[in-house]
């Protein structure tokens, strides 16, 4: 089996393991403002436990969590902050090479596809894009609920000759087909990945959804690239959120499940790649204790 490429895990939670202050609607972007070294030692651990990929800390530089005040004022200073840090830790590792992902959320506010203004997206995204260009290797436009922002993100990094990934998050809700998987949106895995599949994009992704949810996408988008004979990478990071809770993201702090283990977790891994990922980490809740333990489990 080709080595899998693993991947880092949810910031917020191991900046609070660390002793960073996270409160909303800031989120992790107030440790950038706050306390920059932990986010820069959050990375680090990250690549200790494993992770090829680090992302950069820019997923709340936006006004649905810093206002739109700061984002004009602060925001481009912030986001090289945030590519610089991710650089920095990537290149503290002679013998290895780590890839530095920049960070490209949905402009508008987690799993909130109505909210989406492609009138206005590009406008944001062209200052996300001109801070962090100087310091990755990729761009990741993740957590996105609806194909038009994975178009975005195309658009918006095309003329900075870097490849790009797209990660969509999944409806994963109680009432959520398993066997027909659909963006938050409501479109498709299979709408998702035939537009990933004349996109450019070098990776399909599916992040901040439960475990569960996951592998079925990975077999559509699997079959979908194999019908359309298009070699695309696969990958998953899921969440560990506690399931159906209330409360908009940049409003509440989600709890976490109890169950999913490092060893639990490898174990959903495992399935996943054995339908086709061959990029592995986790978002919100999977810590440094899992990457390790997927590290250890994917490529031993």
């Amino acid at each position: 089996m080709s080595k899998i490429r693993i991947l880092d895990g949810g910031m917020s939670r191991e900046l609070i393991r660390r002793g960073a202050e996270l409160r909303q609607p800031e989120w992790s972007a107030l440790a950038l403002m706050e306390t920059p070294d932990i986010v820069r030692q959050v990375h680090a651990d990250f690549i200790d436990a494993g992770a090829d990929v680090i992302t950069t800390n820019s997923y709340a530089l936006v006004p649905f969590h810093i206002g739109e005040e700061r984002f004009r004022a602060q925001g481009a200073a912030l986001i090289a902050l945030a590519g610089k840090l991710a650089r920095e830790a990537a290149d503290d590792q002679p013998d290895r090479k780590v890839l530095v992902a920049g960070s490209l959320p949905p402009i508008f506010g987690s799993y909130e596809p109505e909210r989406f203004d492609p009138a206005r997206v590009q406008d944001y995204l062209s200052l996300l894009v001109e801070g962090l260009a100087p310091h990755v290797d990729v761009w990741l436009g993740e957590t996105l609920s609806l194909i038009a922002e994975g178009d975005a993100v195309r658009a918006a990094v095309a003329a900075t000759g870097k490849p790009f990934w797209i990660s969509f998050t999944l409806d994963d809700g109680s009432e959520a087909p398993l066997d027909d998987p659909r963006l938050r949106s409501g479109e498709t895995v299979a709408a998702a990945a035939a537009w990933a599949a004349g996109s450019g994009a070098r990776a399909l992704l599916f992040n901040c959804s439960r475990p569960e949810v996951m592998g079925r996408a990975v077999e559509t988008a699997s079959s979908v690239f194999h019908q359309q004979g298009t070699n695309i990478d696969i990958g998953v990071y899921a969440n560990a959120f506690e399931a159906e809770e209330e409360g908009a993201a940049n409003e509440t702090l989600h709890g976490t499940r109890d169950d999913l283990t490092g060893d639990s977790y490898a174990r959903f891994a495992c399935d996943w790649v054995e339908a086709g990922a061959t990029m592995v980490g986790g978002c919100c809740g999977i810590g440094a204790k899992h990457i390790h333990k997927l590290a250890h489990v994917l490529n031993r």
